[in-house]
């Protein structure tokens, strides 16, 4: 008895790794054999490498604060303005109170508190205004984006985000890396391990039976809100120590396509997260298309940024259509879909010979 039951669990354990390592598994096979056949190489230097550390943290980061909300129906447009302006209020702060020289450490703390106070106002005039979400974050991304454009003037910052510290801080990929452990750590235990978390999850499953339980929906959702602030405040913090600019003359929603790149490894990770756990799905999600966008890099001679978006819509829509389709897919691959097509072919076949006698 006691050995079925280790089988068991070894076979469930098994399918759990399988089934979590299988998509980034296959990610890493395909772009490899692609830029092999094209002697290229996926990441060939340490630069590569940080830059690819820095797209991990901004896609997962961003996949996460889009997840948050959008589990609770709660569409938000303005994370893209969250973002740029907490990095442009955070920089100004940080270059002013260091005399001209910006520390990278205090301006990611100016970035987690500008980013969360951001995202609690625009989650305070959502349940203030008693408006659907989505309406609510187109307003506040304009709002936040005419914020941005007469801070900077229209123009980009690039003295405040560039310094000594935050060089360093935007080069060396092991800080990414930290950053990356460390909101996976704090995502994990606020939304997992917490009272908070159980009545987040508790109002995602079922909101009217929780509020009736004496959940309380709004302190929960103002909550969430901050969090995904704090969440575009370190994306913000890593864009300007990447690039060491910062720029606000984005306008009439031009913010909003950071948002839309979490879309697919939003999919991707909660596809993963059904064999371990959703927050190390978008980890994984974020690597799959940190991956992609390092062979966008050794392949930027040959592709423009139009095919980029191209490829980037069909792998989304391919995926969409694989979670819509799941079980036929699954048939697909074991054979079983053969079986039923058999199956039902000879049972045709049999009922025309019976209708002929």
């Amino acid at each position: 008895m006691s050995s079925l039951l280790n089988k068991q669990n070894v076979k469930k354990v098994g399918i759990r790794a399988a089934g979590t390592l299988s998509i980034p598994l296959a990610f890493v096979v395909v772009l490899l054999i692609v830029c092999a056949s094209n002697g290229k190489t996926l990441i060939g230097n340490e630069i590569e490498f940080n830059t690819f550390m820095i797209n991990v943290a901004v896609i997962m980061c961003t996949t996460i604060a889009l997840s948050i909300n959008l589990g609770s129906g709660r569409f938000d447009f303005s994370l893209g303005s969250m973002a740029t302006l907490s990095s442009i209020i955070a920089a100004k702060i940080s270059y002013s109170a260091g005399g001209g020289n910006t520390n990278a450490f205090f301006m990611i703390f100016l970035c987690l508190v500008v980013g969360a106070v951001l995202g609690l106002i625009s989650g305070g005039l959502y349940v203030l205004l008693k408006i659907p979400p989505i309406i609510t974050s187109l307003g506040v991304t304009l709002i936040y984006e005419g914020i941005s454009y007469v801070i900077t003037e229209g123009t980009y910052l690039t003295k405040e985000p560039y310094s000594d510290s935050m060089v360093t801080a935007g080069s060396n990929w092991w800080i990414t890396l930290l950053i990356v452990l460390a909101v996976l750590a704090i995502i994990y235990v606020v939304f997992d391990h917490t009272k908070f978390g159980r009545e987040y999850r508790s109002l995602k499953e079922g909101q009217n039976i929780s509020v009736n339980t004496g959940i309380k929906e709004i302190p929960n959702a103002l909550i969430c809100y901050s969090v995904c602030g704090a969440l575009m405040g370190i994306v913000g913090f890593l864009r300007a120590a990447n690039t060491h600019m910062i720029g606000g003359s984005q306008l009439n929603f031009g913010s909003i396509s950071l948002m839309f790149t979490a879309f697919l490894p939003m999919f991707i990770g909660g596809f993963i997260g059904r064999f371990s756990n959703d927050k190390l799905g978008y980890f994984l999600a974020a690597i799959c298309m940190a991956l992609i966008n390092s062979m966008f890099l050794q392949f930027t001679n040959e592709l423009t940024q139009a095919s980029t978006s191209i490829i980037n819509a069909v792998l989304l829509v391919a995926f969409l259509i694989f979670l819509n389709n799941e079980q036929t897919c699954k048939d697909l691959v074991t054979g079983k879909l053969f079986k039923k097509w058999w199956a039902k072919f000879k049972d045709r076949k049999a009922k025309m010979a019976e209708n002929k006698q």
